[in-house]
């Protein structure tokens, strides 16, 4: 019953941003936009997107978007050579269109069921109450990096950033860090927002954790993407997240719980009145 679970997952939530589009791209006379490129970029991550690092989600982001830039320039010229008058375009058309009408038919059969499904308001209280560790707000950090390729790169940057306090240190650092690093977010000052233990690779966590606001890695940290220097600019402690926050993420997740088991149900009763023959070959 998996499948039903992650694809309903999915239509809902390409169903909650569709409003959201916008184009991103134009390319000749067709447009990309970003429900397209959000769609992609959730089904490439199993949906956990959102849990990667910001530099992380900006590379993935942009190979996606020039994947589908090339595969757009693709189509345009297997148009111009007659590519969708051929007799296999038609017949692998012909066979996706059927695959394709059965899919439809089952999302918006399963949207019904779901649609179905009710939860009793103390039902959602009740598992907030009894489940509190799941409605911590994690420590984040906000953190900006300068990342060079070399150590002595690094310590060299250091060196001109260690005398610096304050208003003067941050603002260096971000000089430094569009003039000097080879990462993504060069241009935004090294920015990598607000994230929290874990999001970002071991040797960068462990250091950035351990670091108070308005500090500059005295020593240079080493990845395998090359040497960071990372300035603290915020910290943000623990905390419980309010019921009126949580509710509506609770009452999704018991409604999604309650669609499992109710598909298990149907789709076993359709099971025993279906006429099901398997090949000897199975």
């Amino acid at each position: 019953m998996k499948r039903y679970y992650a694809a309903l997952s999915l239509s809902l939530f390409l169903i909650g941003n569709s409003a959201l589009a916008e184009v991103v791209v134009r390319v000749n006379d067709d447009e990309i936009t970003t429900e397209e490129v959000n769609k992609v970029l959730m089904e490439g991550t199993q949906g956990r997107f959102d849990s990667l690092s910001s530099d992380k989600q900006n590379e993935l982001r942009h190979r996606i978007i020039e994947g589908m830039i090339a595969q757009e320039l693709v189509y345009d010229d297997a148009q111009k050579t007659g590519v969708l008058e051929s007799k296999e375009f038609k017949h692998e058309f012909d066979a996706l269109q059927s695959r394709l009408k059965v899919q439809l038919a089952s999302k918006l059969w399963e949207q019904e069921q779901f649609d179905a499904i009710r939860v009793n308001p103390k039902e959602v209280q009740k598992y907030y109450d009894t489940n509190p560790n799941e409605f911590i707000d994690k420590e984040k950090i906000h953190a900006r990096h300068i990342l060079v390729k070399s150590r002595a790169e690094a310590e060299s940057i250091i060196a001109v950033l260690k005398p610096l306090r304050g208003e003067k240190l941050k603002n260096e650092f971000i000089a430094q860090a569009k003039s000097q690093s080879i990462g993504s977010s060069a241009a935004r000052g090294g920015d990598l927002g607000y994230f929290s233990r874990g999001q970002m690779v071991p040797s960068f966590n462990d250091a950035a954790f351990s670091m108070r606001v308005g500090m500059i890695s005295s020593v240079p940290v080493e990845s395998q993407f090359g040497y960071h220097i990372i300035y603290i600019e915020d910290r943000k402690p623990a905390k419980k997240m309010g019921f009126s926050m949580v509710k509506s993420v609770i009452e999704q997740r018991l409604k999604m719980d309650k669609f499992k088991v109710s598909m298990e149900k149907k789709i076993a009763s359709l099971h025993e009145k279906a006429k099901i023959v398997y090949s000897k070959d199975r």
